[in-house]
């Protein structure tokens, strides 16, 4: 499975700490179980992209992704 970057590096840690507090908060019943909706950020930022972003033809990686990391 080849799937295209698009998440760029700042995003791409965002994406992970926002996943990672909201299944916390619902892990520990701080928030509700709307909180597993981490899940969703979490996979996006590990897997460095997101398909609304595909489909809204954005991205937040740099030009030539192979110079950036």
């Amino acid at each position: 499975m080849n799937l295209k970057r698009n998440v760029g590096s700042l995003d791409q840690w965002l994406r992970i700490g926002v996943g990672v507090v909201l299944l916390g908060l619902a892990v520990t019943g701080t928030i509700g179980a709307w909180g597993y909706i981490g899940v969703v950020p979490l996979l996006t930022g590990l897997l460095r992209t997101c398909p609304l972003y595909s489909l809204l033809g954005l991205s937040t990686c740099p030009m030539n992704p192979d110079k950036a990391d």
